[in-house]
């Protein structure tokens, strides 16, 4: 399941010194089949450049709302978005769309928008526990905007400490969980996986090599989609099977079944 292959994601980039990352978080994007359209900061321009991104996305990034012929770029993106990440999200980035504040062109798209929408915060340790901070992270999670981070570690300088953008990875993750239908909830699914051992008698048994990858990924599914599951998995299975679910080990069928 890959819930942004064919999906339109407008990437925004804010200024900071993490916004380096945001260019892997592009590439992966377009690696998932994405749309991809990048819209950066006059603060973002000043850590990565424009024709980076313009060469790993989708189309052309965009820096203003006066750029090319498009006499109203931030509807059309917000209009035909199906996700707005914001990576890094800075905490002016982070004020201005709690009180609705239009000061570029990413600001404006997302106030334009109705599609979803997730931020990955990324700045120092005591910008990120200002109370100023917290409080605008509260109102956003309560408006059902989406977070992801930050995370514990190397901050600019010899920094250490909350406040770190999340890993590359976990941004696509979240993105995937972000747009992951949850039509599963309050649902119990069990999963059957593994190559079961059939004894014929104390040393010899009939088996197969079954891994049981097929099986952990139906799980997979239906943890992303909501559902608790219980996989009933043999031991060779196991290692594949997704966080977040009961195991439960069988070794032959007559086991599976009961």
């Amino acid at each position: 399941m890959n819930p942004l292959h064919g999906k339109h994601v407008v990437l925004g980039v804010t200024g900071g010194i993490a916004a380096y990352k945001a260019v892997e978080v592009c590439r992966r994007l377009v690696d998932t089949g994405a749309h991809v359209s990048p819209v950066l900061t006059t603060a973002a321009t000043k850590m990565v450049g424009a024709a980076t991104f313009s060469a790993l996305a989708s189309e052309p990034a965009k820096t203003s709302l006066f750029e090319d012929s498009d006499p109203s770029p931030h509807t059309t993106l917000g209009q035909s978005a199906d996700l707005i990440i914001v990576c890094p999200a800075t905490a002016r980035l982070i004020s201005d769309l709690r009180t609705g504040r239009s000061a570029d062109l990413l600001t404006a798209t997302l106030l334009a928008t109705t599609a979803p929408v997730l931020l990955a915060p990324a700045m120092h340790t005591e910008m990120w526990e200002q109370p100023s901070v917290q409080e605008n992270i509260e109102t956003l999670r309560a408006r059902g905007v989406h977070l992801v981070g930050p995370v514990e570690g190397p901050l600019a300088g010899s920094d250490i400490g909350m406040g770190r953008l999340a890993d590359p990875a976990d941004v696509i993750a979240a993105a995937q969980a972000t747009l992951t239908p949850q039509d599963l909830t309050a649902k119990t699914v069990i999963v059957t996986a593994g190559g079961t051992v059939e004894p014929i008698d104390a040393v010899r048994y009939i088996g197969n090599h079954s891994s049981g990858k097929q099986g952990c990924a139906i799980a997979a599914v239906a943890v992303a989609r909501g559902a608790q599951v219980v996989l009933i998995a043999t031991p060779t299975a196991q290692a594949h099977a997704p966080t977040g679910i009961r195991i439960v080990t069988a070794q032959t069928a007559a086991e599976m079944h009961d």
